[in-house]
C-alpha cells in the first residue's frame, strides 16, 4: 500500500492531503499550484474559481501595461487629433478654391477680344450763326441789381421824415459793426464767418415822435450755402420763441414773415419802447425792417414797409 502504520516502524504517519500538495509543489518549482489544504470550498490542492478570475486579469492586466511600455519604448507616434487635420483641410481647399478661380478669370478675359476704345478727339460742335442776343438790362438781371451799389435798392426816406441820428455817413455796415446790433456779437460774429458775410447796407429815419424805423439789406456770398436764407430763418425762430409776439405773412416773399410785439421793451432808466420787425430773403441777400415807437404799432405799418422793400429786390 505505500503507507506505513503508525508505531510500525518509528515512523510518523502520513495524512493523503499534505502528500499530494507537497508532491505537486515539488514538480512546480517548490510552490504549490493551488491554494493551501484546508481553504474553504476547494478540495485539497485546488484554487477556488474567484482566485482563478482574479488571477486572469491580473496577468491581462499585466499584458497591458507591458504593451503601452513597449510601444513607448519602440517610439511610436501618438495619433494626432481630427480638429487639427478638419482645420487644415479647409484651409487648404480655401486656397485652392482661389487659385483655381484667379486662373479661370484669367483664361475667360483673355480669350475675349479687346474693348474698342472711343476716340480722344471729339467732332466739332456746330455754332449758331448770327449776332449774339443781347444781355439782359439791369431791371430784369438780378444778379446785376444785386452786384451793384446796395444802397440804391433801400427804400427813400419819406416825406416829412428826418435821417436818423444813428444812421452813419456812408450807409454801410461792416461785420464787426452789424454784429454789434445783437445782445450776444461774438456768438453773432462767428455766425456771420460760417455764413460768408460779405456786405450790409442800412438806412434809417424818424417818423416825428411817433416812431423810428431801421432797414438792413444784408448779402451773403453763398459760396457753400444757402446763407441768407439759414439768417433769416435764425432770427424767426427767435421772434416765434416770443410768446408776446403777432405774426403774419409777408405777401409775395414766400416765407417772410412780420411780428408786432403786444407788450413793451423796458430797461431801467427808459421809457417803454414797442417793437415791430419783420424778416424776408431773396437771393444771397436777407432783408430786416425794424420799427419801434411809444404806441403798438399796427399790422399794416409794418407789413407795408416789408413788401415796398422787398418789391425793390
Amino acid at each position: 500500500m505505500g503507507t506505513s502504520e503508525a508505531g510500525a516502524d518509528g515512523l510518523p504517519e502520513e495524512k493523503p492531503g499534505e502528500t499530494a500538495g507537497e508532491t505537486a509543489g515539488e514538480k512546480s518549482g517548490g510552490k504549490p499550484d493551488g491554494l493551501p489544504a484546508g481553504s474553504p470550498g476547494g478540495k485539497p490542492g485546488e484554487a477556488p474559481p474567484e482566485a482563478l478570475v482574479e488571477a486572469d486579469g491580473d496577468e491581462g492586466e499585466a499584458d497591458g501595461n507591458e504593451g503601452e511600455v513597449a510601444g513607448e519604448a519602440a517610439g511610436e507616434p501618438r495619433p494626432v487629433r481630427r480638429g487639427r487635420r478638419t482645420g487644415a483641410l479647409i484651409a487648404g481647399a480655401a486656397v485652392l478654391g482661389l487659385v483655381a478661380g484667379t486662373c479661370t478669370g484669367y483664361l475667360v478675359q483673355a480669350d475675349r477680344e479687346p474693348t474698342k476704345l472711343p476716340p480722344l478727339s471729339q467732332p466739332a460742335i456746330a455754332q449758331a450763326k448770327g449776332p449774339a442776343p443781347e444781355p439782359l438790362p439791369a431791371a430784369q438781371d438780378r444778379r446785376v441789381k444785386t452786384d451793384g451799389d446796395l444802397r440804391e435798392l433801400l427804400l427813400s426816406k419819406p416825406k416829412g421824415a428826418r435821417d436818423a441820428d444813428w444812421l452813419g455817413d456812408d450807409g454801410w455796415m461792416d461785420m464787426a459793426a452789424y454784429a454789434d446790433t445783437y445782445t450776444e456779437p461774438g456768438v453773432i460774429f462767428d455766425d456771420l464767418i460760417g455764413w460768408e458775410f460779405r456786405r450790409a447796407a442800412v438806412t434809417g429815419w424818424e417818423v416825428g415822435s411817433a416812431y423810428t424805423v431801421e432797414i438792413r439789406l444784408v448779402q451773403y456770398r453763398q459760396r457753400e450755402a444757402l446763407s441768407a436764407e439759414e439768417a433769416t430763418h435764425n432770427v424767426q425762430r427767435a421772434e416765434e420763441d416770443d410768446e408776446t409776439t403777432d405774426s403774419w405773412t409777408i405777401p409775395g416773399t414766400g416765407d417772410g414773415w412780420a411780428y408786432v410785439h403786444t407788450e413793451p421793451k423796458t430797461e431801467p432808466g427808459y421809457e417803454p419802447v414797442y417793437e415791430a420787425k419783420a424778416y424776408a430773403w431773396r437771393g444771397d441777400i436777407a432783408m430786416q425792417v425794424f420799427a419801434s415807437g411809444a404806441e403798438p404799432f399796427e399790422m399794416k405799418t409794418i407789413l407795408d414797409l416789408a413788401q415796398r422793400q422787398m418789391e425793390r429786390l
